[in-house]
């Protein structure tokens, strides 16, 4: 049997992909999370063969549990399923870190598939996703104008971004300006939305 624990915020989704991977007569749902925080202890009390997680949304959450999975339990494989268009930054990492990546789109066979293949050592990544990944533009960004946006994008004043980086404000303005003009924006909100949906943010 293959045992999986199951990683869903809303009880009625858990309960239907619960139901769902029971149907198969190979795999055991012995556990499920309502969230990433209780992951990790849930996993070290059941040790699953495969953790299914669904993003939905919650990016630091997902890739930190996975991380902290892998370091723990490295016989334990990591099965996230993400959203139609995940942020490409983020779809990027979790293909660096995880066994299987799916996209919720699929048939709902595929699940199982996709545990399957992951519980016996292979890789499972949703092609539509993988494509997604690749056909993606690179950032043009450096990491200290990516340092930068992602502290203005969080409503920092500049002066406090330049004491945070050890910069100078005319620094901080200068790399604003940078981001400004390699990603096209006309100001620094539109930047910073350019770069959100770039899923370099």
């Amino acid at each position: 049997m293959i045992r999986v624990l199951l990683v869903e915020e809303a009880d009625l989704v858990r309960g239907a992909l619960t139901a769902l991977l029971t149907r198969e007569e190979d795999i055991e749902v012995v556990a499920a999370s309502p969230g990433p925080g209780q992951t990790l202890a849930r996993a070290l009390s059941y040790r699953p063969d495969v953790v299914v997680i669904d993003v939905d949304g919650g990016w630091d959450g997902a890739l930190s549990t996975s991380r902290e999975l892998a370091a723990r339990l490295p016989d334990t494989r990591t099965l996230l399923v993400v959203e139609s268009a995940p942020p490409l930054e983020r779809l990027r990492q979790a293909l660096l870190r995880v066994a299987g990546l799916m996209g919720k789109n699929n048939p709902h066979d595929i699940l199982a598939q996709a545990v399957r293949k992951v519980a016996a050592g292979e890789r499972f990544i949703d092609p539509e996703l993988a494509l997604l990944a690749l056909s993606s533009a690179e950032s043009p960004l450096t990491p200290r104008e990516l340092e930068v946006l992602r502290l203005a994008a969080d409503g920092t004043p500049t002066r406090e971004i330049a004491e945070r980086l050890s910069l100078s404000v005319g620094t901080v303005r200068n790399h604003l300006n940078a981001v400004s003009r390699k990603t096209g924006a006309r100001n620094r909100i539109d930047a910073i939305r350019i770069a959100r949906e770039s899923g370099w943010l």
